[in-house]
């Protein structure tokens, strides 16, 4: 029994390993570039024609959008660089000063032809080129050998449909919501408590770094939403982007609301620590005062858990494709949001009968009450779906600004297909 658990988990982990981008990538990098190379073996003029497996190996890319585009200006950059140094030899040849020159002249016309990241393989083609004795005939090797390897890794995408990385992009956008409610239960914690100064800072620090997990998120999602463009095997390639890129937008968004709250936070305990300011702590008999009384404090906390269960709810809500499942976590978001919304009531009035026994920190308890509002409005459902109806309308509008023929043809297809099924029954 314990063998087949065992086995079990090894084809459980080997077939989330296949859905890795460096195994991914690795595979169809070797098959392109070994299949580029053994047709240049029988179209080129060169013995050994290793540009065109070159060529397949920069082409070919995770996603079928990017191996488009790269393609595109890869062999843009190839042709170009060839093209100048067949003007060169004419003109000049190999000389230590025509080298440098050609250098130069190659990247500025690979700033005029706008191949963007291959500037740099303008020159080297260019020198690859010059470099050898029958220009003509290489010239003309090396831009069939740079065409055979970018067909090759197009044709590797498109009989092998790339994944799309949409899962992995909601276990980044989830991942970060878990950090940030851990975050949020360690505030409340706080919170209730007498907390000194240097932990409260370390609490702003931390929310400092979310910043960092951000940027890894957001790496992920243009991952995912690269591999939704032009891939035949996905349907609503537009909704799925518009939700995981505005979803992603609320959390960096409650991101900096909760760190504009840890700042508040902080500068309460320094407002409550007498001697925030002292080079050695304060005995045990000298601790600072609490935060807030012992029922406020306790309510924070109570209100900065719930409020972190949403946030965890919101990012399921978001990464959720089937509707079931997706009406299923809209309706216990909709539930943590009414019971966090009713705790922040009482919150405040806690807060209200604190202020008028004690005004002296008056503006930061009412910073704390704001921002806590602020996050609670950026979940809400009803805000949700007005901002992902405006996103999905501007998103709709630039693509047929960008792409009036192809926005045709799709609008033609939909009205043809119920058509071509009733026919088809």
């Amino acid at each position: 029994m314990r063998d087949v658990r065992e086995g079990t988990a090894s084809l459980v982990r080997f077939a989330k390993r296949r859905r890795d981008p460096v195994v991914v990538q690795t595979l169809r990098s070797a098959a392109a570039a070994t299949i580029a190379y053994v047709i240049a073996l029988r179209l080129s003029p060169e013995a050994a024609p290793l540009t065109a497996p070159l060529t397949a190996l920069l082409v070919v890319q995770v996603t079928l959008y990017s191996t488009l585009t790269t393609g595109i200006r890869r062999v843009n950059s190839v042709v170009t660089g060839v093209l100048v140094a067949i003007a060169f030899s004419l003109l000049v040849g190999l000389t230590w000063w025509s080298l440098g020159l050609l250098i130069v002249s190659s990247l500025v016309v690979g700033r005029l032809v706008r191949v963007e990241e291959f500037v740099p393989e303008v020159a080297i083609s260019a020198m690859l080129v010059l470099g050898v004795t029958s220009v003509g005939d290489t010239a003309w090797a090396r831009v069939v050998e740079t065409l055979i390897g970018a067909v090759v890794g197009l044709a590797c995408n498109l009989l092998l449909a790339p994944p799309v990385w949409v899962d992995e992009a909601g276990e980044s956008i989830e991942g970060l919501a878990r950090r940030v409610r851990k975050l949020m239960l360690r505030m409340g914690e706080e919170a209730a408590g007498r907390t000194p100064v240097e932990r409260a800072t370390a609490r702003l620090y931390e929310a400092r770094e979310l910043d960092h997990d951000i940027v890894e998120v957001d790496a992920a999602l243009k991952q995912a939403e690269d591999s939704l463009k032009l891939n035949p095997r996905v349907k609503e390639g537009l909704l799925h982007r518009v939700v995981l890129r505005t979803g992603l937008d609320t959390l960096e968004i409650c991101t900096v609301v909760l760190r504009v709250l840890a700042r508040t936070l902080t500068d309460l305990a320094k407002e409550r620590d007498p001697f925030a300011d002292e080079a050695f702590p304060p005995d045990e008999e000298q601790a600072p005062e609490p935060l807030f009384g012992p029922e406020t404090g306790r309510t924070v906390e109570q209100l900065l858990s719930e409020i972190g269960d949403a946030v965890v709810s919101f990012a399921v809500l978001v990464t959720t494709h089937v509707s079931v499942s997706a009406e299923s976590a809209e309706a216990r978001l909709t539930a943590e949001l009414r019971q966090a919304s009713a705790t922040r009531d009482k919150l405040a009035q806690l807060l209200l009968e604190e202020i008028q026994r004690d005004s002296r920190q008056w503006q930061l308890h009412g910073a704390v009450l704001t921002e806590v509002n602020r996050i609670l409005d950026e979940l809400d459902t009803e805000h949700r779906s007005r901002r992902l109806l405006e996103e999905l309308d501007r998103a709709s509008q630039e693509q047929r600004e960008r792409m009036p023929h192809l926005t045709r043809i799709q609008e033609r297809w939909r009205r043809n297909r119920p058509v071509l099924s009733r026919r088809s029954r």
